[in-house]
């Protein structure tokens, strides 16, 4: 069978469900040391003139160690069963002495311990005022008296150390505990957090990849018939925007696997960069409607996170047009400011659909990771659909 741990509240079998074997087994081994504490002077040798040691007089001594067994249970009155039998000792029989008085040390510690304040005050109370008739009665010197009480009171003080320091350690497994539900909860949601971003990268790359190949592949019959060199462009198109999709998604799943054997590393390139929206905006045109794409202000250094997230935004806007807008003229607006740069994305289709899709959320929160904001609605005069991204951008440094 196996054992249970330590501090475990499990049982089986006779043993009280609110104590675990482990104390139990403590108190029985106290119990059994403070007996044979207190058997010494049964059988050392005595002198001839002090009474002889009976073995009713070895009964009640061992009657007063007995509750130490439940001393965690009733710890107050196990030490009122210790007094009243230790003064039915040295009022009922002539035993010999005990040079300490072992059971009402351990008990007394025991209520220092473990009990509430109010019965805890009343029992140190209690003890102080026994020790005077109990000393008096016995040789009534003043050394006796201060030793009684010295060793009564590191008693009690040696309690409420024990209690402070498993105070203490509960505090910190406590603590531990809630720090380690602290980093698996921050470990869960960074892994959320994380999921969510691929989640927007695959979306991004597959919709506007296929979209564009089904425009094209649409567009290919028609152009067989009528203008073959252009059936021919639309067919290279999609080989070409098919190729793109399986690189990027090879990049982002080679970052996902997991290398088990040792091996290198997968390869990591770079997120796109603004540099490369006019080639997006190419292949967009090539199959689709026409795109012009106007850059005002004074273009500054980005940082390239800022960058890719512009690429993404433009990404999945002229995806939305392709799929849903039926438009034949797109433009892409960017303006640069010091603090800000803005991006519009216009069309001329057939005006305000959903602005819940994944696409429009994506480029909603890729927005407010950077700290901007994102329109998604009518264009000018209520025609066609207009996306407007602003992200802050920090100022040049002057020179």
């Amino acid at each position: 069978m196996r054992r249970p741990p330590v501090g475990s509240t499990r049982s089986r079998g006779p043993w009280p469900r609110w104590l675990p074997r482990d104390a139990w087994t403590v108190d029985i081994g106290v119990t059994l040391l403070v007996q044979a504490a207190v058997t010494m002077p049964f059988v050392v040798p005595r002198s001839p003139g002090l009474p002889p040691a009976t073995w009713a007089a070895y009964g009640l001594t061992t009657l007063t160690v007995l509750p130490l067994v439940a001393r965690r249970r009733a710890p107050v009155a196990v030490l009122l069963a210790v007094l009243a039998a230790g003064a039915l000792y040295r009022f009922g029989v002539d035993g010999p002495g005990q040079p300490l008085p072992y059971t009402g040390l351990v008990a007394f510690y025991t209520v220092a311990e473990l009990s509430s304040p109010r019965p805890r005050l009343a029992v140190a109370a209690l003890v102080l005022a026994a020790v005077f008739p109990s000393v008096a009665w016995n040789t009534g010197e003043a050394r006796e008296l201060l030793f009684s009480l010295f060793v009564f009171a590191a008693a009690y003080a040696f309690g409420r150390f024990t209690h402070t320091r498993k105070a203490y350690i509960r505090a910190m497994e406590d603590r531990a505990r809630q720090l380690e539900v602290t980093h698996r909860i921050e470990a869960e949601q960074a892994a959320a957090r994380e999921r969510a971003r691929i989640a927007r990268e695959m979306h991004d790359i597959l919709s506007h990849a296929v979209s564009l190949m089904i425009v094209q592949a649409e567009a290919g019959p028609v152009a067989v018939r009528s203008a073959p060199e252009r059936a021919e462009a639309a067919f290279d198109a999609i080989s070409e925007t098919g190729r793109d999709a399986m690189v990027q998604l090879r990049r982002m799943l080679g970052v996902l696997r997991e290398d088990g054997h040792g091996g290198p590393p997968p390869p990591r390139a770079p997120q796109p960069a603004l540099a490369e929206l006019p080639e997006l905006l190419d292949r967009v045109r090539s199959g689709g409607p026409e795109v012009t794409c106007t850059v005002t202000g004074t273009p500054g250094p980005l940082p390239a996170d800022t960058g890719a997230t512009v690429y993404r935004i433009v990404q999945e806007a002229l995806t939305n047009v392709v799929k849903h807008a039926r438009a034949s003229r797109v433009t892409v607006e960017l303006d640069h400011s010091p603090t800000e740069l803005t991006v519009t994305v216009t069309d001329d289709g057939r005006g305000p659909g959903s602005t819940t899709g994944l696409g429009l959320i994506g480029i909603r929160e890729r927005a407010a990771a950077h700290a901007g904001t994102a329109r998604a609605g009518a264009g000018p005069g209520g025609r066609g659909f207009q996306v407007l991204v602003v992200l802050p951008v920090a100022p040049s440094p002057e020179l």
